[in-house]
């Protein structure tokens, strides 16, 4: 039986992590906390998108479309982002993916990435439900120039419209929009939903309840590693 995510965090022996969630469940936050104990480097598949879309790569601008749409990126745009993160050397001590993979091919190409590394250690499952996530997401605003993120409901920022970190502009990304929104978790429940039950049964994954503040969700965390 594959060893439980609070058995591999009580031991210490948690390097390569995921976390799982749908838009808006905060893995964000969570996920740099986690990396932050854990004394490795983050990163998601958004971050990747962000970068490629700044230095205007082949990759970049095949997924912006998709971005702007709220749909997923395909999967060979997305994997090949992720996998030459993964592979980098910085990585070899472990990392943490926040919301990778998001399909089942990306789950296989992950698989046989890490075949020969010794697997992923732990999956970790914010779990929130679909009201919860409509009303935060419909709050969601980033900067313009740090590219921080805001929620008006549980991260404002001190005055409205100005980011806290550099003064710069906050807007609303268009999968931030109501239409796309919806769309979103559409494609969540479609494609992302079911890796929940995948990695459910090889017992590396552990479920959080993410309707909780953000508070408690990270102490629920922490909790696993006692």
């Amino acid at each position: 039986m594959a060893t439980c995510l609070k058995e591999i965090l009580r031991r210490g022996t948690l390097k390569k992590a995921i976390l799982l969630g749908p838009p808006g469940a905060g893995k964000g936050t969570q996920a740099a906390r986690l990396a932050a104990k854990l004394g490795v480097n983050l990163v998601s598949s958004g971050d990747l998108f962000r970068d490629h879309l700044a230095r205007e790569t082949e990759l970049g601008l095949a997924a912006r479309s998709f971005m702007n749409a709220g749909d997923l990126v395909p999967d060979d745009v997305t994997i090949a982002m992720v996998m030459e993160w993964v592979r980098a050397p910085e990585q070899s001590a472990g990392f943490v993916l926040d919301g990778f993979p998001r399909s089942q091919g990306q789950a296989e190409a992950l698989d046989g990435e890490m075949a020969d590394r010794g697997g992923i250690d732990g999956v970790l499952y914010i779990n929130v439900s679909r009201d919860e996530l409509v009303r935060r997401l419909g709050g969601r605003s980033i900067c313009r120039g740090c590219q921080t993120p805001y929620n008006a409901v549980s991260s404002p920022p001190r005055k409205a419209g100005v980011c806290d970190k550099c003064d710069g502009e906050l807007y609303e990304r268009q999968d931030d929009k109501p239409g796309a929104v919806a769309n979103r978790l559409e494609v969540y429940e479609k494609h992302t939903a079911p890796l929940v039950d995948h990695y459910r049964r090889t017992g590396l994954l552990t479920e959080i309840d993410g309707d909780l503040p953000i508070e408690d969700v990270w102490k629920a965390l922490e909790a696993a590693a006692q």
